[in-house]
């Protein structure tokens, strides 16, 4: 069975070309797989049919996973096994047909413009780290890039002088402006800082403090850890300041279509989700403030 699994993560990296992280939670998902047909003594997914894979869906569910999961790693083995239809050691795809009731899709959390300029100002140290913080969150808020993306940013990708960000992955280029403010970060990061931390083999722009690639989970750490001395008491996850920078730009008047580019979607419909929250920001204030609304 491992061979089998070994091979997809072949198949993914060199055929589908996928990313990284989209390798990863794949290999996440056929690893649990993996270790249920272990539990049940199935040694050979290549026999797994239909009703197997439905009842490993409804044993997701149990487990306490939510319908959103489960709706993922059901597409990841529908992959795994239109791979083993394509190496003709499967005639059909069992994964083809497992429906899960979809969770109804939760608009995204974002922070007030006053929390934003609360968080920004908890960076506003003289020290190394927090010069670099502040580059950081500024530099995500000022442009809506995922986190991925920020932390996998060359030197080269950023261009002060004009305040744009230049980025370039496949046949997806996106030229974002740079407020000020976050100008000024960068380039106080960038003088001051990033010499001192970064190696010479490097081209990323921002590293940890001992000049290594930064992961997201790392990320995740600074901008808890700033949310915390702000007193924020929502749940901020790094995906938080993209959420935020699309939804004060369509709340300030930028058009739907301008903000997709910006955030690299590929279709409207993932941008559509801030008009709804937009909307229901709006109605929940008129309920909440309106005299004959109640």
């Amino acid at each position: 069975m491992r061979d089998y699994f070994n091979d997809f993560k072949t198949y993914l990296i060199e055929v589908k070309k996928a990313s990284k992280n989209t390798v990863e939670s794949y290999m996440r998902d056929i690893s649990q797989f993996s270790s249920y047909c272990s539990d049940v003594n199935v040694s050979d997914p290549s026999i797994c049919d239909n009703k197997f894979l439905k009842q490993y869906s409804e044993y997701l569910l149990k487990q306490g996973k939510s319908a959103s999961t489960v709706s993922r790693i059901g597409s990841t083995l529908r992959c795994f096994y239109k791979y083993l239809m394509a190496e003709k050691i499967v005639k059909i795809n069992p994964a083809e047909k497992i429906d899960v009731k979809k969770a109804e899709k939760k608009l995204p959390g974002i922070l007030t413009s006053k929390e934003i300029l609360l968080l920004l100002s908890q960076t506003d140290g003289i020290d190394n780290k927090s010069i670099r913080d502040k580059a950081m969150l500024e530099l995500l808020y000022a442009t809506g890039i995922k986190v991925s993306e920020l932390i996998e940013l060359n030197v080269n990708d950023i261009n002060l002088s004009i305040g744009i960000l230049h980025l370039n992955k496949g046949n997806k280029e996106r030229v974002i402006p740079i407020y000020p403010a976050a100008v000024k970060s960068i380039t106080s990061y960038l003088e001051n800082v990033r010499p001192a931390i970064a190696t010479d083999d490097t081209d990323r722009l921002f590293t940890n403090m001992n000049g290594q690639a930064m992961s997201r989970q790392g990320f995740w750490k600074i901008i808890k850890h700033y949310a915390d001395l702000a007193g924020i008491k929502k749940d901020i996850t790094p995906q938080t300041l993209r959420h935020s920078f699309a939804a004060h730009l369509l709340e300030n008047g930028a058009k739907l279509s301008d903000i997709k580019e910006m955030l690299g979607h590929s279709d409207i419909s993932s941008t559509l989700v801030y008009a709804k929250l937009m909307k229901s920001q709006y109605t929940s204030a008129y309920a909440k403030f309106h005299p004959l609304a109640k």
